[in-house]
């Protein structure tokens, strides 16, 4: 699989030592990096954000099974209608592995496990669920924004106890066509039943991201970075 070299925003980019917080952030199917930069940058506008570094990596492009086969970025394959019976397993996987790389390369760069959140919108927020629940250093957090929770029966078996207290951050809308409601929150059952901290925010919206939304991901990132505004 080939992936092209994600797009990385901060405010010091000639100077790691600076950097003392990364974000890795996955966009949706058919989307790229570039399709969250907006918020990034809104976000890296507050001095909130000074010392944290954004990694905004780009799907492959693939040919999507319930799409006619269209060739598109994608972070695994999907088939047939949602709810889905079956699942990419080795897409998911291979994503999975990417995801873990960009994790080592920020670890190499100074920046510690723990100070590692992964975010993701839809496939992207599917791929971050489950490679933060599988990584076996401790992380900061989860953002998992209009998304559910593939693989969900190996969670169990497959599951990092290092991560097991890591927050989690669900978000939906409640007019959602594309991820129902209904599959977002038997995701948000599954993640509870299984004692992991979810917090769990319903919006007035379709399959995107609002303004109250982006002001509560934003106090979830200042609680589980340790981010001081004065």
């Amino acid at each position: 699989m080939t992936y092209q070299q994600p797009l990385e925003l901060s405010l010091h980019t000639s100077n790691n030592s600076k950097i003392d917080a990364s974000i890795i952030w996955l966009h949706g199917l058919g989307a790229d990096g570039y399709d969250f930069e907006p918020l990034a940058q809104l976000l890296l506008k507050t001095p909130l954000f000074s010392q944290v570094r954004f990694i905004l990596p780009h799907a492959p492009e693939m040919a999507v099974t319930r799409n006619n086969g269209y060739i598109m970025p994608a972070w695994y394959d999907i088939y047939g209608n949602i709810p889905i019976t079956h699942e990419d397993e080795d897409g998911i996987r291979a994503s999975q592995e990417y995801i873990n790389s960009l994790i080592e390369k920020e670890i190499k760069r100074g920046v510690s496990s723990q100070r590692i959140l992964l975010a993701g919108f839809s496939q992207g927020g599917a791929i971050a669920l489950h490679t933060a629940l599988r990584y076996p250093q401790k992380l900061a957090g989860v953002l998992a924004l209009s998304t559910y929770l593939p693989l969900h029966s190996r969670l169990s078996s497959e599951a990092s106890t290092t991560n097991a207290n890591t927050p989690i951050f669900m978000a939906h809308g409640i007019f959602d066509d594309i991820i129902s409601l209904e599959m977002a929150a038997k995701s948000r059952d599954l993640l509870q039943n299984c004692r992991y901290s979810v917090s769990w925010h319903e919006y007035d919206m379709a399959h995107s991201l609002c303004d109250q939304e982006i002001i509560d991901i934003q106090s979830f990132l200042k609680q589980v970075l340790s981010l001081d505004l004065s």
